[in-house]
C-alpha cells in the first residue's frame, strides 16, 4: 500500500499504542496503593480502574464504526488525543474525584487504542503477512501484563506515581507523528452521517449493564441495595432495545447486524466470549488459589503467573507464524485443547498437589490463549472487507471486554471465602474447585466451537454474500 519502509513505519506506531493501552491496566494497579495514600480516597480505590474499563468497553465500537465512516488515521488520531489529555490530567489530579473523571476522559480515547490498529493491520497486510503481525500484536499484552507491575512498582519507588501517566506522553505523540506522516489512506469523500441516537442508547444501555455487573459483586455484603442492581439492569434492558430498534432503521449503524449473518464472525465472537469469560478467571483466581490454598506470598503468585504471561506472547507469535500454513480453524482448535486440558487439570488439583503441575496447566492456558485468540482476531478481520472491517474488529473486542466482565461477576458469586476475616483455605479450596469444575465443562463448548468455524474459503464467500 505505502511500501515496505511506510509500512514498517505505521506498523511500530501501532505497537507503541497498542502498549501504551495495554500496559495502563497493569501498571496503575500497581500504583494505587501510592495514589490512594497521597489523595486521601481508598474508599474509591476500584472506581480509577472500573472508570477506565468502562469507558473504554463502550467507546471501543463506536470507534471502530466512525474508523469505517471517517478512516482509521483520522479516528485514530482523535482517540489518542483523548487518550493523551486524560493521562495528562490523570497525572495532576489532586483529588481522588478529579482523577477517577480523568481516569474516565482516558479511557474514553483508549477505545481506539485497542481497537483501530488491529483494523489498520488487516487493511495493510495480505492474509499470509497479516496473520504474522498481528501474532506479534497480540503478544504485546501478555508482554504488558509481565513488564506493568514491574514497571509501575519502579516508577512509584523511585519517581512518582504521576510519572506512570506522564510516560504516555512522549510515545503517544510518537506513535501519532508516525502514522499521521506514513498511513495514506484513500477512501470515498461523501456526506457522513453519524448515527447519534445510536451511540446514545448503546452508551447508556451498556454502562447501566456495566455498572450493575460490578455492583453485583458487592450486593453480597449488603453495601448496594438490590433494588438499585435491579433499576440499572432495567435500564440496560429498555435502552438496548431502543438501541437494537433503531440501529435497525438507520443507514450507518453503529453495530451492522449484517456482521452476525457473517457465519465466521458469529462463531468468533462466540469462542471470544467464552475464551475471555475463561481468561478471566485463570488470571484473577489462580493467585488466590496460590496465596489462600497453598499460603504461599503474593511475590510467589506472582512468579508463578509468570508461565501464563510467556506462553501467551508465544501463542501469539506461534499462531501468526502457523495460520497462512495450517488454517485458522486447526490453530483454533489447538488452542482449545491446550485450554480444555489446563482447565481439566486446574479442576483436579487440591491443596496437596505439587506446585510443578500448577506451573505447567498455567503455562497450556497461557499458550492457548495466545493461539486462540490471534486466530480469533486474524479470522474477524479476514471475514469482511474494508468497509466493515472497523466494526467487525471493535465488536470482537467489545465481545471479549463483555465476556471478561461477566465471567469475574458469575464466577465471583461462586467464590467463598469463609466467615472469617481472613481467608479460610478450606472453604476457599472448595469453591475454586467448583469453579474450575464450570471452566473445564465451559473448555468443553470452547473446543466444540472452535471446530465449528468455518474454513477461510467459506468466509471469503461469505464476506461477497454479504456485501
Amino acid at each position: 500500500m505505502n511500501g515496505n519502509q511506510t509500512r514498517k513505519k505505521v506498523t511500530i506506531a501501532l505497537f507503541v499504542a497498542t502498549f501504551l493501552a495495554a500496559i495502563e491496566g497493569t501498571v496503575v494497579s500497581t500504583a494505587m496503593p501510592s495514589i490512594t495514600g497521597e489523595l486521601q480516597g481508598i474508599q474509591q480505590y476500584s472506581w480509577v480502574i472500573s472508570i477506565y474499563l468502562l469507558a473504554t468497553v463502550i467507546t471501543t465500537p463506536v470507534y471502530g464504526k466512525l474508523s469505517d465512516l471517517y478512516g482509521r488515521k483520522r479516528m485514530f488520531i482523535v482517540g489518542a488525543l483523548i487518550f493523551l489529555a486524560g493521562s495528562m490530567l490523570s497525572g495532576v489530579a489532586q483529588t481522588m474525584d478529579q482523577l477517577i473523571w480523568f481516569r474516565a476522559l482516558q479511557g474514553l480515547g483508549a477505545g481506539a487504542l485497542t481497537t483501530i490498529p488491529y483494523t489498520i493491520i488487516g487493511d495493510l497486510y495480505p492474509f499470509e503477512l497479516r496473520a504474522k503481525v498481528q501474532g506479534w500484536m497480540s503478544s504485546i499484552w501478555g508482554i504488558a501484563g509481565i513488564s506493568g507491575p514491574l514497571l509501575g512498582g519502579l516508577l512509584v519507588d523511585y519517581v512518582s506515581w504521576r510519572a506512570i501517566f506522564y510516560m504516555n506522553l512522549p510515545f503517544g505523540i510518537a506513535a501519532i507523528y508516525l502514522l499521521s506522516t506514513s498511513l495514506h489512506e484513500v477512501f470515498e469523500k461523501k456526506k457522513k452521517y453519524i448515527d447519534y441516537p445510536g451511540i446514545a442508547t448503546f452508551t447508556i444501555g451498556m454502562f447501566s449493564f456495566l455498572y450493575a455487573m460490578t455492583l453485583l459483586r458487592d450486593a453480597g455484603d449488603g453495601s448496594v441495595s438490590s433494588w438499585v442492581i435491579g433499576l440499572l439492569f432495567g435500564t440496560a434492558v429498555v435502552f438496548i432495545l431502543l438501541f437494537i430498534g433503531i440501529e435497525r432503521r438507520t443507514p450507518e449503524p453503529i453495530i451492522p447486524f449484517q456482521l452476525f449473518r457473517n457465519r465466521m464472525i458469529s462463531m468468533a465472537n462466540l469462542n471470544s466470549f467464552l475464551l475471555c469469560v475463561i481468561n478471566v478467571v485463570i488470571i484473577f483466581y489462580l493467585p488466590l488459589w496460590i496465596q489462600g490454598v497453598y499460603g504461599k506470598p503474593a511475590t510467589y503468585s506472582g512468579l508463578v503467573m509468570v508461565p501464563l504471561s510467556i506462553a501467551w506472547p508465544l501463542g501469539s507469535i506461534l499462531a501468526g507464524s502457523w495460520i497462512a500454513k495450517l488454517g485458522l480453524r486447526y490453530i483454533s482448535v489447538v488452542g482449545a485443547c491446550f485450554l480444555l486440558v489446563s482447565s481439566i487439570g486446574f479442576s483436579l488439583m487440591n491443596a496437596s498437589s505439587p506446585i510443578v503441575l500448577f506451573i505447567v496447566y498455567t503455562f497450556l492456558a497461557g499458550l492457548s490463549f495466545g493461539l486462540s485468540l490471534t486466530s480469533l482476531t486474524v479470522a474477524v478481520s479476514s471475514a469482511v472487507g474494508w468497509e466493515l472491517r472497523g466494526s467487525a474488529v471493535a465488536s470482537n473486542n467489545f465481545i471479549r471486554t463483555l465476556g471478561q466482565t461477566t465471567g469475574i461477576t458469575v464466577f465471583g458469586l461462586l467464590l467463598n471465602t469463609g466467615e472469617a476475616e481472613r481467608i479460610e483455605s478450606e472453604a476457599l479450596e472448595a469453591s475454586l474447585h467448583t469453579i474450575f469444575i464450570w471452566v473445564a465443562l465451559l473448555s468443553v463448548f470452547v473446543v466444540f466451537v472452535s471446530v465449528g468455524l468455518p474454513k477461510l474459503q467459506q468466509a471469503e464467500q461469505q464476506q461477497r454474500n454479504v456485501s
